[in-house]
């Protein structure tokens, strides 16, 4: 059942994409750390993630502007490392607290409470109208590099971050989606080698299958975006993934999932 869930999540995420202002990672960490620690559930939606990427720069990876990939894509390249290490380090042994609630006693660990606690904040950027408006300039991009990168390699989510500086670097539409999914791609590869050191630990070999079926999932949602969806905007669709991406961060947070 773990497996069909994912999947089709996958597929769906990959597809909203295109026309939502979420990226895959920051819908599909929740999903996987319903059924995996947090940990590795960040490391298989990267792998995914990393894959799905490699196929957006057959698509669109021609019209990057490798000035801005210079001064953007560099510093968040040091930073993914930097917050990637930092997870792998997060002491998660003992839980900051517990409690109980309906006869059932639950428990509140360090990393699920950081990671929640973004995926709330990047949630918040398409509920909160002065999120949607926030916008750098130009000189902003290394420290928007940095900032994006660091989150991306701690929680996985780096989407919003990076489009809120991009936005004004004074790109074509087409430079900036090949810009991003460019910067995406590194920070994915960086992030992921820093995993890879826990991955035999953390159980992620053991889950190959359903990382080859998940990233397949969402290349077929990506294509079926990128052909059929990629001019429509639904912004209800947007306002109901944040609301369920709090939700499922609350319960993260508190330690029922």
């Amino acid at each position: 059942m773990e497996i069909l869930i994912i999947v089709v999540a996958a597929f769906l995420t990959a597809i909203l994409t295109f026309f939502s202002g979420f990226g895959l990672g920051t819908i599909l960490t929740p999903v996987f750390m319903i059924f995996f620690p947090v940990d590795l559930a960040i490391a298989l939606t990267g792998v995914v993630h990393f894959f799905n990427n490699i196929f957006k720069i057959i698509l669109v990876g021609k019209n990057a502007d490798k000035a801005v990939l210079l001064r953007f894509g560099i510093p968040a390249v040091i930073a993914s490392f930097i917050g990637a290490w930092i997870l792998l380090h997060i002491p998660d042994s003992q839980p900051l607290c517990s409690y109980s609630l309906f006869g059932k006693t639950f428990e509140v660990y360090p990393v699920k409470l950081i990671i929640s606690v973004l995926l709330i904040i990047f949630a918040s950027m398409d509920l909160i109208p002065y999120f949607n408006k926030l916008q750098f300039g130009k000189e902003k991009l290394p420290l928007g590099g940095a900032l994006s990168g660091f989150f991306g390699g701690l929680s996985g989510n780096q989407g919003a971050l990076r489009s809120a500086f991009l936005i004004k670097a004074g790109l074509t539409k087409e430079s900036f989606i090949g810009t991003a999914v460019v910067v995406s791609t590194f920070v994915d590869f960086t992030r992921l080698s820093v995993y890879a050191t826990r991955f035999v630990k953390s159980g992620l070999t053991d889950n190959i299958i359903l990382v080859i079926l998940a990233t397949l999932a969402a290349i077929a949602g990506a294509y079926i975006g990128n052909k059929l969806l990629k001019k429509v905007t639904i912004k209800y669709i947007q306002v109901l993934i944040a609301i369920m991406l709090i939700l499922i961060s609350l319960a993260l947070a508190a330690g029922i999932i």
